[in-house]
């Protein structure tokens, strides 16, 4: 039962980052490479040197995510990139062989960089969904994060994908393609939130989880998603009996993994998910010592007011 059960959820895992793969390629492939558009990450490296040199996207983002997979395998294990491996191989796949069939688009290049960043958000939310990534500067900037905990991860991908857009300027010699990959990627980043979290836009998602198999489903948490917990003593106010509350703080990228942990150990786990609107410390961002109250800024921008006053 446990391996039909195993079986049945890889299935529905392929299935997805294969729509995933798919749906990416289609926007690579009939609307960013075409119209010499790098819409940052590895896909956008891969781009340029097609233009520079007509080597293949797809293989090309392959032998690019190999030592960065290599190193995510050295510093988390390879349960934790599992997945992403496979779905790297699924895309790099598909937009090679999306390449021989698929006719580009090259209208209005506003309308194209709306499309493909349509295309590209919904491929990669449903690779997303299940837990894996496609590699490239999200990896990347994760693997730096965990060496560089001061650094917040976002500014981090911001970072990577803003030199990379930056150098497309220089290499299709058009300032004009840099701002229409800025279009797609705000474009696909809008559409992931709003199919993998709704229209919220807090930092994070806190969990609180009431379960008789909490430690079960706590050290799944820690085994598969690296993510911290904290075991809170409780009582039930019908029951009158002592219990465990498991409270995880998560990115919004992690809720469908959690929440498929959560339904395959305990189904009437009782569960209660709030808006993070901010998360610091390891694993998110820190918490500089410098950092002032609310009420400390107030009161400095007051004495100063009255400072201009005399």
């Amino acid at each position: 039962m446990e391996i039909a059960k195993k079986v049945r959820k890889f299935g529905i895992d392929l299935l997805f980052m294969v729509a995933g793969a798919c749906v990416y390629a289609v926007s690579v492939n009939a609307f960013t490479a075409p119209n010499q558009i790098a819409a940052g990450g590895v896909t956008g490296v891969a781009t340029m040197l097609n233009f520079l040199f007509s080597t293949p996207i797809g293989l090309v983002v392959m032998l690019i995510n190999i030592p960065i997979v290599v190193w995510a395998v050295l510093e988390i294990g390879y349960k934790l990139v599992a997945k992403t491996m496979v779905a790297i191989l699924l895309s790099s796949t598909a937009i090679d062989l999306f390449s021989w069939f698929v006719p580009a688009y090259r209208g209005d290049p506003i309308l194209v960089a709306l499309l493909a960043g349509v295309f590209e958000g919904v491929g990669l939310s449903l690779t997303f969904i299940r837990g894996a990534t496609t590699g490239g500067t999200d990896l990347l900037a994760r693997l730096i994060g965990r060496r560089k905990p001061h650094l917040p991860m976002g500014k981090l991908m911001l970072g990577i994908d803003g030199l990379i857009v930056v150098a497309s300027a220089f290499v299709f010699g058009s300032i004009d393609n840099a701002v229409y990959a800025c279009i797609v990627i705000f474009v696909s980043t809008s559409i992931i939130d709003s199919i993998l979290y709704g229209t919220d836009v807090g930092t994070g998602k806190l969990f609180f989880i009431m379960s008789s198999k909490s430690k079960e489903i706590g050290d799944r948490i820690l085994a598969e998603m690296d993510r911290g917990i904290t075991y809170l003593d409780s009582k039930g106010g019908y029951t009158q009996e002592p219990g465990e509350t498991l409270l995880c703080a998560v990115r919004r990228f992690e809720v469908y993994q959690l929440h498929s942990i959560i339904r395959e150990v305990d189904r009437k786990a009782f569960v209660i998910v709030g808006d993070a609107g901010e998360i610091a410390g390891e694993g998110f961002r820190s918490m500089h010592s410098d950092d002032k109250p609310l009420k400390e800024l107030l009161k400095n921008a007051r004495d100063r007011k009255k400072e201009k006053a005399r």
